[in-house]
């Protein structure tokens, strides 16, 4: 072979290497190991409390089992908490400052309503996604004025639909109603007298609680002195338990119908006596442990509600949406693309706007005409027997 003939073969062969190992490079996607970042804003002192440290438990668990499954494709989540002390203008300072942060995709909510409701215009001016956790529909409506407001929580019209199903099932013709001062309280009251009229149940009382009062035996008194049937209660958790207390020691002998809102832990402890046969309208996540797991989903919140219980010693029936909040976004995130490493807040709400999952708290389902995503089916009747949260039947 001639020296000309070996250096032109050469040649070649270098550029074909050459262009092959550009076209690989060209032609491999830049895998993105950039973190998603998601802020948290939660009621981890004041009155709201003892629920906002729930979610902070959730959020910390499904973040660690994310980030441990594999499933973010290289990335991992990094949770950024703040506490807002259960006052809604310490919570606008946490939303503006988590929204100036070019590194957060996302933003939940916690169980504060009012907190909520006043974040939503500077959540839309800055335009970043956020999951409030809490339960007013004001949140997620209108629409149209709360293109990046999402809301994980059952629904004030859903839990009166079903808890006056119940009552109706068992004869109750009076009931009366004690409900939180507060914007989702209100809601409660209206969607009741609305549902007591079609179910032809009179509404003989009705009186609210600010949602800091830790009294309240005088309400109680007033409500449970017109002999009503029922007792319906619209209030925190913990509001909730002192107003079985407060019942039971006024000599009430009617039935407790507690709304989805006074979920709380799900061993009684001190107030199981008083709750005792209470009835309450919340996610089947609740009481996981009852139902048998025949499908996949049921399954995740079998296994949700035993990482929790494992971890915690117990378990609170928030912690679900929280953690379905954290999946959402995530889930989100992934689907929403754009450049590796940099965050597409745009992307990230168009692809929650159309999110749909059977979470741990049941079917979700967002539409461009519905921002509020738990399903009415997700709701059912539980009650209370020994010192717990059971399945009613």
């Amino acid at each position: 072979m001639s020296p000309i003939r070996s250096v032109t073969i050469t040649a070649l062969a270098s550029a074909l290497v050459a262009t092959t190992l550009t076209g690989c490079q060209l032609g491999a996607a830049e895998q993105d190991t950039s973190p998603i970042v998601i802020a948290a804003d939660l009621e981890l002192s004041g009155p709201a409390a003892p629920v906002g440290k729930a979610y902070q438990r959730a959020l910390e668990l499904k973040v660690e089992q994310l980030n441990s499954s594999g499933a973010l494709g290289g990335r991992t989540i990094e949770l950024k908490v703040k506490d807002n002390r259960s006052d809604a203008s310490e919570s606008l300072r946490n939303i503006d400052d988590f929204s100036s942060d070019s590194r957060v995709s996302a933003i939940i909510m916690g169980g504060c309503n009012e907190c909520a409701i006043g974040a939503v215009k500077t959540i839309n001016d800055k335009k970043i996604p956020t999951i409030a956790l809490a339960a007013a529909s004001a949140i997620a409506n209108p629409v149209a004025e709360r293109r990046y407001v999402f809301k994980l929580a059952p629904n004030a019209a859903d839990s009166a639909a079903a808890l006056t199903t119940e009552m109706r099932r068992r004869g109750i013709r009076k009931a009366a109603v004690l409900h939180a001062d507060d914007s989702y309280g209100q809601e409660g009251l209206t969607a009741l007298g609305s549902e007591f009229e079609k179910a032809n149940i009179r509404l003989v009382g009705s009186e609210k609680v600010r949602t800091t009062v830790t009294d309240v035996n005088e309400p109680v008194g007033t409500l449970t002195a017109g002999k009503p049937q029922a007792l319906v209660v619209w209030t925190p958790p913990e509001q909730a338990m002192l107003a079985a207390t407060a019942a039971q020691s006024a000599g009430f002998k009617g039935s407790l119908f507690f709304d989805a809102a006074a979920a709380g832990d799900l061993f009684l402890g001190a107030s199981s006596r008083s709750t005792d046969k209470a009835t309450l309208i919340f996610t089947q996540t609740m009481v996981i442990d009852d139902v048998i797991a025949t499908t996949p989903a049921k399954a995740a919140r079998r296994q949700w509600f035993q990482d929790y219980t494992a971890r915690f010693g117990g378990y609170h029936g928030f912690s679900s949406f929280a953690a379905d909040a954290v999946q959402l976004i995530a889930d989100a995130e992934l689907r929403a693309g754009g450049p590796a490493g940099k965050v597409n807040r745009d992307g990230l709400r168009d692809v929650l706007e159309t999110s749909q999952m059977d979470g741990l708290s049941g079917p979700i389902r967002m539409t461009p005409d519905n921002h509020s995503g738990l399903m009415p089916q997700a709701l059912t009747t539980l009650v209370a027997r020994g010192g717990r949260w059971r399945l009613a039947g």
